[in-house]
């Protein structure tokens, strides 16, 4: 099976310099970095060291995975923010803990001895009330189901219509914002009984720039989304749940 690496940038220059030559490319197939309009030389750089670059064409963090959906070539998508907050060296164990044969695995930032760097009280507390929902709400046993950080069969976008406005719509119009899947994608995966592991990889500081976070508005429209999916989503077919934490 092949991997697919997308690489979330937004100004990241300083980032992206560090973290993307630290991803060793026998680890990966294709790496696509999918920018949301970088004004600091971030698509410059990465453009001239090698790197796919693919320009969103509208804002929010959804568009650009909806922008490479076309261009994913590998059977796995691991997804990361090139800022620092994901230490690549957990990579091989992400893929590793995949090959086991589960469908998802998150790169936990909280999962045992794991801790947040970049954390805030604030973001801090989000992070814990919003996993301790899908836990209650949606039956899954995550310590982290926010996370950017993440590895997944490329067929589980479309098998739980993350790739469908519709899922988005009414949140992103009531709330003023566009959100992203990843937290809708753990509700998903708990509720058709997707196989669903997690690595304890931690969060170090970010290496420059600053969070691109609205938190108001995503919470209030994650929040809104966790109680819809009661009601509004149903799997196509449920698998037999297996999970497992490392």
């Amino acid at each position: 099976m092949s991997l697919t690496i997308i690489a979330l940038t937004l100004n990241e220059a300083e980032g992206v310099k560090v973290i993307l030559p630290a991803i060793d490319k026998s680890w990966y197939q294709q790496l696509i970095v999918a920018d949301g309009g970088s004004k600091d030389g971030t698509i410059e750089w990465c453009r001239a060291h090698g790197y796919e670059v693919v320009v969103q064409g509208r804002p929010g963090i959804r568009y650009a995975y909806f922008d490479v959906l076309n261009r994913i070539q590998g059977d796995i998508v691991l997804t990361i923010s090139p800022d620092g907050n994901c230490p690549v060296e957990f990579i091989p164990a992400m893929i590793a803990k995949f090959n086991e044969g589960y469908d998802l695995v998150i790169g936990s930032r909280y999962l045992g001895n794991a801790k947040s760097e970049d954390d805030d009280l604030i973001t801090g507390f989000g992070n814990w009330l919003f996993t301790r929902t899908v836990n209650l709400l949606h039956g899954g046993h995550y310590t982290d189901a926010m996370v950017i950080y993440r590895t997944f069969r490329r067929s589980l976008i479309e098998e739980l219509d993350l790739d469908k406005e519709e899922t988005y719509r009414l949140p992103e119009w009531l709330f003023h914002t566009v959100i992203s899947w990843e937290p809708i994608m753990s509700v998903r995966a708990a509720k058709a009984g997707m196989r669903i592991a997690e690595v304890a990889v931690g969060e170090p500081a970010r290496i420059h720039g600053h969070r691109k976070l609205q938190i108001v508005r995503w919470g209030a429209a994650y929040y809104f989304q966790f109680w819809r999916e009661l009601f509004y989503w149903k799997p196509r077919r449920k698998r037999g749940p297996r999970s497992a934490q490392q």
